[in-house]
C-alpha cells in the first residue's frame, strides 16, 4: 500500500509535502529528516510504525523535498518551529515527534515552547554538544559536488565515501528520491543550495545555546536513540542532555552512525516502537 500524499500549510504560508499512512484513528507519529533529506529517509520507520496501528506522517521541511522553497531563504530553527506548529495544529491531538539531527533541533525547541505540544519526544542523534568534527564532515559532504552528480550512480559513490560502514546497494532508486534531475542532464540534492549559506559554526553554538535552554523545560517522556559510531553525537553529549532531561531515556544502536535509521534501521524502528508502546501506545 503507498501513503497518502498530503500538503500542509507551514508558518509562512509555505506548502509542506508529506506521506501519510496508519489508522485514521491512531495516535499520530510526525517524522521529522535532517537536513539535507526528504522524508523519505524514515520509509522502513513509517510503515513499521503505520502497521503497529499509529498514523504517521512524513514531513518534507521547508526547502527540502517537495517542500516549498523560501523565497527569503529564511531556514533558520525559529522558521522550521512554526513550520512545525502549524502542522501539529491541524492534528486536534498531541502527537508523538520523531526528529532526526536537524529534525531533533526543531522538535526540542518546539516541545520547550508549548509543554502541551506533544506526548513524547524522540531525539535522534541529537544533543547540545554536538561534535565540530562530526559537524564539519557534514557540511564538506552537502558543500561537496555544487555542479551535481553526471549519474544517480556517481551520487551513490559520494554517499558512500561519506559514510563507508553503511553497505552500498546496488538499487538507487531509494536514491532518487533525494535527488533532482535538472535540464542539464545532472543530479542534483532536492534541497535549496540556501539553506547551507552562512557560517556553519556559528550556526552550531546559537543551536547549541538554544537547546541547552529548551531541554530543562522538557517534561514529557523523551527517548535519545544515538548512534555508537557517531561522530556528532558522543557518550559525552548523550550524558550531558541526560543531565538535562533526567527522566529522558537513551538508547545507543550499534553499528549506526549519525544516519541511525538508515544504517540500523530494524534496531532503530525496535527502540521506538518499545518506547512508543510503553508511553504513547496505539489502539
Amino acid at each position: 500500500m503507498q501513503p497518502t500524499p498530503v500538503w500542509f500549510t507551514g508558518g509562512a504560508g509555505n506548502r509542506l509535502a508529506a506521506d501519510v499512512s496508519g489508522p485514521q484513528d491512531g495516535p499520530p507519529v510526525l517524522l521529522m529528516h535532517g537536513g539535507g533529506q526528504t522524508r523519505h529517509s524514515w520509509s522502513r520507520a513509517h510503515w513499521t510504525l503505520a502497521e503497529a496501528g499509529y498514523r504517521v506522517i512524513s514531513l518534507d521541511a521547508r526547502g527540502h523535498g517537495q517542500s516549498d522553497w523560501i523565497e527569503n531563504g529564511d531556514y533558520g530553527p525559529q522558521s522550521q518551529v512554526e513550520d512545525l506548529l502549524a502542522v501539529i495544529d491541524t492534528l486536534g491531538v498531541a502527537p508523538a515527534l520523531v526528529g532526526a539531527s536537524m529534525g531533533g533541533v526543531n522538535s526540542l525547541l518546539a516541545c520547550a515552547a508549548d509543554p502541551r505540544l506533544a506526548s513524547c519526544l524522540i531525539l535522534v542523534d541529537v544533543t547540545p554538544r554536538l561534535e565540530l568534527a562530526g559537524v564539519d564532515h557534514i557540511i564538506e559532504f552537502m558543500t561537496g559536488n555544487a555542479d551535481g552528480f553526471t549519474s544517480l550512480e556517481h551520487a551513490a559513490q559520494a554517499v558512500s565515501a561519506y559514510n563507508p560502514h553503511r553497505q552500498q546497494k546496488t538499487d538507487t532508486r531509494g536514491l532518487e528520491k533525494n535527488l533532482r534531475l535538472r535540464d542539464d542532464g545532472r543530479w542534483y540534492w532536492h534541497w535549496d543550495p540556501r539553506f547551507m549559506a552562512g557560517d556553519h559554526r556559528q550556526k552550531v553554538a546559537r543551536i547549541a545555546q538554544r537547546m541547552k535552554d529548551a531541554a530543562g523545560k522538557i517534561g514529557i517522556p523523551t527517548l535519545l536513540v544515538r548512534g555508537q559510531q557517531s561522530d556528532v553525537v558522543s557518550p559525552e553529549g548523550a550524558q550531558e542532555l541526560q543531565a538535562m532531561i533526567p527522566h529522558m531515556t537513551f538508547v545507543d544502536v550499534e553499528g549506526a552512525g549519525h544516519m541511525v535509521a538508515g544504517d540500523k534501521n530494524d534496531l532503530f524502528n525496535a527502540a521506538i516502537i518499545e518506547f512508543l508502546q510503553r508511553h504513547y501506545p496505539a489502539h
